[in-house]
């Protein structure tokens, strides 16, 4: 597999099985508003015209900075994707003209994707306005092709799932772990890992290796916007766990992973 990192928690997989993204986000905005909300500060590491033909979207929840329904339209007429998302979330994507779309609980596998995709736990909460809070199901996806495994973790505070998720899936290749948006604690420690806790869920799961997301691309909380990333370095240092184990791609870069991966 080739995971490029283009941006927040939009990833772009590559695999011998197709081709994915997850959590696709090509809008200025994070926001139901194309005037006001949280305002993209670094530009996408692929141009969406210079994508390749995309097979599968994975959607982890309806979050305005994960479910950006001007980029799902814009996949959907030019590329015509399969798209796996959590329960309660069909009708949503539909509006946008998806019409492939299957909806998972969490531990199911996906029984229309080429590649082998489950739906896992996350510690999370959806809502797309006032009233219609936690009406649909979050949640990450263990993506299998061959022999590789990987873990998108979706948007996910701290819990006992990755522990779980590694006794059901272990060896896990590459986790792809959120590290940002998480000040006040107070406020946001239920929903949204910090690098600490990131580090202890790379640990929990086993994971071979890990890509930090969900940094750098959008203002959304407290925490200054190139924290994450100074933060990951101290836990990783205070944890004891090499740097080469858990990483962050600059906007654009990609990571091979595979038995032929240098």
């Amino acid at each position: 597999m080739v995971v490029t990192f283009i941006g927040h928690a939009t990833f772009l997989i590559q695999t011998s099985g197709g081709n994915l993204l997850t959590d696709p986000m090509y809008s200025q905005r994070a926001s139901p508003l194309r005037f006001a909300g949280p305002r993209r500060v670094a530009a996408p590491g692929v141009e969406f015209d210079d994508l390749p033909q995309i097979d599968l979207v994975l959607l982890s929840h309806n979050h305005y900075d994960h479910c950006d329904l001007p980029t799902l339209r814009a996949l959907e007429g030019r590329f015509h994707p399969r798209l796996i998302t959590p329960l309660g979330n069909g009708r949503l994507v539909r509006s946008a003209g998806v019409h492939r779309v299957e909806e998972l609980d969490w531990w199911q596998q996906a029984a229309s994707a080429s590649l082998h995709v489950t739906l896992v736990p996350a510690q999370h909460f959806s809502a797309r306005g006032p009233l219609d809070r936690n009406r649909a199901l979050w949640g990450g996806f263990i993506i299998e092709s061959g022999s590789l495994r990987i873990f998108f973790a979706g948007d996910s505070g701290y819990g006992d799932h990755f522990a779980e998720i590694r006794e059901r899936f272990a060896p896990i290749d590459l986790a792809l772990l959120p590290i940002g948006a998480y000040e006040p604690r107070w406020f946001m420690k239920d929903v949204h890992m910090n690098p600490e806790e990131a580090v202890q869920a790379h640990l929990d799961l086993g994971a071979n290796r890990s890509i930090g997301m969900h940094f750098g691309t959008f203002q959304l909380t407290a925490e200054g916007i190139a924290d994450p990333v100074k933060g990951l370095d101290k836990a990783l240092q205070a944890e004891e766990v090499p740097s080469s184990w858990f990483q962050v791609l600059e906007f654009g870069e990609s990571l091979r992973i595979g038995p032929s991966a240098s």
